[in-house]
């Protein structure tokens, strides 16, 4: 039998922010336990944001979140010897982490000469709906779109 599963841990939101959300984004961001230093990376993203758009840094940020978040993924499943690619909806909690996931890899392959540069840039790229992260995320929806056949092996 498996062991309990673990706790959610609560989160305490940004302090400059006010914003779990930050919260989250700051702790993926974060190297080897230097939270001060991926919160001036991320504090410095948002002011280059706000600089290149015009707009609140955060709700840039956010919007470009929303449009890097996947809605269904494809998980694989061994059918009868045959392994198959199953697409399924992603669960709230695992489409949040994969966003932020995106956005920082893609963010650290830019190139661009400052991590903050490099985050706003793919930031900025993807509330317009463009640049790696978003392409991610419609290359997973394509793929789910195209083994939709195999949608009845689901489990």
């Amino acid at each position: 039998m498996r062991k309990s599963t673990a706790k959610k841990r609560i989160l305490l939101p940004d302090p400059i922010y006010n914003d779990i959300l930050v919260t989250r984004f700051l702790n993926s961001l974060m190297y080897d336990g230097k939270k001060n230093t991926a919160s001036k990376i991320f504090h410095e993203c948002l002011e280059i944001v706000a600089k290149r758009t015009n707009e609140d840094g955060l709700e840039v940020f956010k919007k470009g979140l929303g449009n890097v978040t996947p809605q269904v993924e494809v998980r694989s499943r061994r059918v009868g010897g045959a392994t198959f690619q199953i697409p399924s909806e992603v669960r709230p909690e695992r489409k949040l982490a994969l966003a932020i996931k995106w956005l920082i890899t893609y963010a650290r392959k830019r190139n661009e000469k400052s991590m903050a540069q490099k985050l706003a840039g793919e930031i900025v790229s993807a509330s317009k709906e463009e640049g790696a992260a978003f392409k991610k995320k419609e290359d997973v929806h394509k793929m789910a779109e195209a083994n939709k056949a195999f949608s009845h092996f689901r489990f």
